[in-house]
């Protein structure tokens, strides 16, 4: 799964903090209500502390999931308060998401330091992502929309795995002729895969909110299209991304044959020819970049990821939200997406 590790210069918007700070306190009572190593495995996850228990300050994720829960909820005009337990579940699920993402795809640091697995075995990190999941469903069951809330979250759980389900499977695949990866599939996948929980955490809180139906799916739907514009994006940066923002060698996934939207939408043109031959190489990784490019592979990427954020900010606008949460949910999908387009 993927993580929303922002690409993009610039200082975070002040919303991500402020929600961190709300939400940390419940997160680490979550987390302590564990098996004490497994929640010393989860803490390390979180970057809370070292191996072994030793405190720590290791980079964590910006926590734009939790943000958007209790954006969800201010966006129906209740309490920021009011979307805490959705906040706690959608981390929950996402850090449960990358450790086993982690181990699936063989990665082997997780925010430059060892992945869990790593640090602890493959075991024990299945074991605290199984840990974390539990936790997550908890969290809302706990809430005064339980049962409702508990559907929410577990529909959003299945359209992720689906979604990391095809995303293996996309692997497997040629890439050309009738078994290709098609551009549409790539889109269910990346919203399936990135979308869902984005979608949930804005659902979710605005459910905890008591914002109407219509407004609790609009903001799943919303959700859903900057998860797809995200990953489109992340897609152009891990060909031609600054190492220095994103953490990855220039061409990182073309090394790797990983089939990104902008790779499939080059070899859709008959100027993409030779472009089979040249992925999954580290000798040819520039070659390919340029040849995606010219067969206009970085252009439809961005133009979809241009129409995704589009689609989010007129669900937005559609939908009654209050005037400040629709502020900074503005500001937090342009930090997100916006300025890489």
């Amino acid at each position: 799964m993927t993580a929303l590790t922002s690409p993009v210069r610039g200082s975070a918007p002040p919303v991500l903090a402020r929600c961190r700070e709300l939400v940390r306190p419940r997160l680490r009572e979550a987390v302590e209500r564990l098996h004490p190593w497994v929640a010393e495995m989860a803490a390390y996850s979180f970057g809370w502390c070292e191996v072994g228990g030793a405190p720590a300050t290791a980079p964590g994720g910006k926590g734009v999931r939790q943000a958007l829960a209790v954006l969800g909820a201010e966006a129906a005009g209740a309490d920021g308060r009011r979307g805490v337990p959705a906040a706690v579940a959608v981390e929950l699920v996402h850090a449960f998401s990358l450790l086993h993402d982690d181990i699936m795809d063989g990665d082997a640091t997780r925010r430059r330091r060892p992945a869990v697995w790593q640090a602890y075995g493959t075991g024990p990190a299945v074991l605290a992502g199984d840990a974390l999941f539990a936790l997550a469903v908890d969290a809302v069951a706990a809430a005064p929309e339980g049962p409702g809330a508990v559907r929410q979250l577990s529909a959003a759980l299945a359209d992720l795995v689906r979604g990391q389900a095809d995303d293996l499977l996309f692997a497997a695949r040629p890439w050309t002729g009738p078994q290709r990866v098609t551009a549409r599939e790539y889109r269910a996948m990346a919203e399936g895969k990135t979308g869902a929980l984005l979608g949930c955490a804005l659902a979710l809180g605005a459910a905890l909110g008591g914002a109407p139906r219509d407004t609790v799916a609009a903001l799943d739907r919303a959700g859903r299209h900057l998860g797809v514009a995200f990953q489109l994006v992340d897609d152009v940066l891990g060909i031609w991304g600054d190492p220095a923002v994103t953490g990855k060698p220039v061409g990182g996934d073309l090394r790797e044959g990983k089939k990104t939207f902008p790779v499939l939408a080059a070899l859709a043109s008959p100027a993409a020819r030779r472009l089979p031959a040249l992925l999954g190489s580290a000798e040819h990784a520039r070659e390919a970049a340029a040849l995606v490019e010219a067969a206009g592979g970085r252009t439809a990427a961005l133009a979809e990821a241009r129409a995704r954020t589009a689609a989010a900010r007129d669900l937005f606008g559609a939908a009654s939200l209050a005037p400040g949460a629709a502020g900074e949910l503005d500001l937090l999908l342009e930090f997100l997406v916006g300025r890489s387009l």
